[in-house]
């Protein structure tokens, strides 16, 4: 494994393959093999490397990469059931495995999706289709208001491009206040969904997160699944990083509420740790689904019978990889004790990193049950200490802007990261400390602690 941070320039890059393929002559496969191998292993971040504190890209199990290169194999299309048969039955053993843990009902719908934007995109689909019978045949323009939806600020940023791809336009996203932990403020939502149909729009979908990227936040999935119920909107539940943790007795408390989700997204290749993308949608009204997504063409197979759907009329795909092969194969090797034991391992590394933070006297800015801390601490430029994090290749961290201040941010991807690891990290971001790297020159406001907390 070479460094976790890359030092190379695009140039560098596209010079060294213009100079070695212009495609005019063979080359041996093991060759070419060799040479991309290498620029991997030196010319991108290491997410895979146990110091890898950045975003939702995991350390990954061996049976999900063996998985990876028997789909490429035998290359089977999924779009059809008669195709594919093996695969199709495989994916929907595996989902409904989950579909249990998050008490769907067992009719419930479920599809692999090439990642958590897909599975967005399709519960806004199905839920407009669901709350407006004629938006599928007439579009938008045959309404009678414009619809609207409720985020907070800390949502995934997927629902600005899918408001604009299914023609609902950017604006018709309601942004929720949130409360001091970045949790969606119940009291602000039903202000603006009465507000909204006081003055003629059509509320019809409230997102709730279980653990949003910036700061882990969980939203009131309880309280806002009983809103939603009163007041006939559809709850989706945006989990694609921490839907996992339903499968831990220790975890699973933290989602409580998700039960009621008429929609979930939740990704594989997050905190289930195998290769991108796999993401995963589950809706609890199969017939939403099947209206949203229906098509008949005469080149396909026919179905086999009325027990099986094929998956290019329940999902955005036409073209259907097998996806969740990577899954199956992991879950079959590891057990559902084995990914417990993942899961439990990296929240307690989140625990290790966050008390060792602060009894260095670094200042904590998020709460999250999940292992993703936020942290800074008086006079220090984020982007400067960060800079020289990667640089001298001590971890891989983000930076978050959380209340308008930025933080660093760390997030524990790997099942392979140890307590030796965070102590180190921490010692070393404690020497540059005592050096002055990051520190606030006397011409630049440093912010108070006070000031980082509140924003």
């Amino acid at each position: 494994m070479g460094p976790i941070v890359p030092a190379v320039t695009p140039q560098e890059i596209r010079s060294y393959l213009t100079s070695r393929y212009d495609f005019k002559k063979t080359m041996a496969l093991e060759v070419v093999v060799a040479d991309v191998e290498n620029m991997l292993r030196t010319w991108q971040v290491q997410v895979t490397h146990p110091r890898y504190f950045g975003l939702f890209n995991p350390s990954v199990t061996l049976a999900s990469v063996v998985a990876e290169t028997l789909v490429a194999m035998y290359n089977p299309q999924l779009a059809n059931w008669r195709t594919s048969p093996a695969g199709n039955e495989i994916e929907r053993h595996t989902l409904n495995w989950l579909i249990a843990k998050f008490g769907l009902p067992a009719d419930a719908s479920a599809t692999f999706t090439s990642g958590g934007s897909e599975a967005n995109l399709s519960a806004v689909v199905i839920a407009l289709t669901h709350a407006f019978p004629t938006y599928g045949e007439h579009g938008l323009r045959h309404l009678a208001a414009l619809p609207t939806i409720y985020v907070t600020a800390e949502a995934h940023h997927s629902f600005n491009k899918i408001a604009h791809m299914t023609g609902l336009g950017r604006r018709a996203l309601r942004t929720v206040a949130t409360d001091s932990s970045l949790k969606l403020d119940i009291a602000d939502l039903k202000k603006r969904v009465a507000d909204d149909r006081k003055n003629g729009f059509a509320p019809f979908m409230v997102v709730g997160a279980a653990g949003t990227t910036a700061a882990g936040a969980i939203d009131p999935l309880l309280e806002i699944g009983r809103f939603c119920r009163e007041e006939n909107l559809w709850f989706h539940v945006d989990a694609a990083w921490g839907g996992a943790a339903i499968i831990s007795e220790k975890l699973r408390h933290h989602l409580t509420g998700i039960d009621a989700a008429d929609s979930i997204t939740c990704d594989a290749h997050k905190w289930f740790s195998v290769p991108m993308g796999a993401g995963m949608f589950f809706c609890r009204h199969p017939k939403a689904v099947a209206e949203a997504f229906r098509a008949e063409v005469s080149y396909m197979p026919r179905k086999t019978d009325g027990s099986v759907d094929d998956p290019y009329t329940t999902s955005a795909q036409w073209s259907r990889r097998f996806i969740g092969l990577k899954l199956f194969l992991a879950l079959a090797q590891h057990g559902e004790s084995g990914y417990v034991e993942m899961i439990e391992h990296q929240t307690q590394m989140g625990q290790v990193l966050r008390e060792s933070l602060k009894s260095s006297g670094w200042l904590i800015v998020n709460t999250t049950a999940f292992p993703l801390v936020c942290f800074t601490r008086d006079g220090l430029d984020t982007t400067q200490f960060l800079a020289a994090l990667r640089e001298q290749q001590i971890v891989w961290m983000s930076e978050a802007n959380l209340n308008g201040t930025p933080v660093l941010r760390a997030c524990i991807t790997s099942f392979k990261t140890t307590e030796a690891d965070i102590r180190w990290v921490v010692d070393e971001m404690n020497r540059l400390v005592d050096e002055g790297v990051g520190q606030y020159s006397s011409t630049q406001e440093a912010l108070t602690p006070a000031q980082a907390r509140n924003g």
